[in-house]
């Protein structure tokens, strides 16, 4: 964290240099005379973003009164893994839920009778999902 903290600094300097650099382009151009106020502003903008987010992560990282493992040298590759949560690779369930999906997406575009239609099977694939290891083989 601490890298990334460095990095959008630097990379907040580079917008505010770029955006007074802009301004001063656009002023020197024979064509326009006066500051392009939309690339200016969003330049800025840019540098301010990226401000905001280092602040964050430094204090964050600052909170956390620790390295990760990812600004330490001798730190392998399994340190950084955390605990990602339950999946199961055999479950039918999301592929029947983005086609349903796409079928409301769909309907919206050719006719309301379709997006019903999808948003009816969209809720029976939400249930089936939420509640797969509550029956049949993999019951808890």
């Amino acid at each position: 964290m601490g890298t990334n903290t460095r990095m959008l600094w630097i990379l907040s300097g580079f917008f505010f240099f770029a955006a007074a650099l802009y301004t001063g382009w656009s002023l020197i151009d024979a064509n326009h005379r006066t500051v392009e106020w939309v690339g200016t502003i969003a330049i800025a903008l840019s540098g301010v973003l990226a401000a905001f987010i280092a602040f964050y992560i430094g204090r964050v990282h600052k909170a956390q009164s620790g390295e990760l493992p990812e600004d330490r040298l001798d730190a392998n590759i399994d340190d950084g893994d955390a605990e990602q949560g339950h999946f199961s690779p055999w479950s039918w369930w999301p592929i029947v839920l983005a086609g349903s999906a796409a079928v409301v997406v769909l309907g919206l575009a050719i006719g309301p009778w379709l997006s019903f239609i999808g948003a009816g099977v969209l809720i029976v694939s939400v249930v089936g999902w939420v509640y797969e290891y509550y029956r049949g083989y993999f019951a808890r």
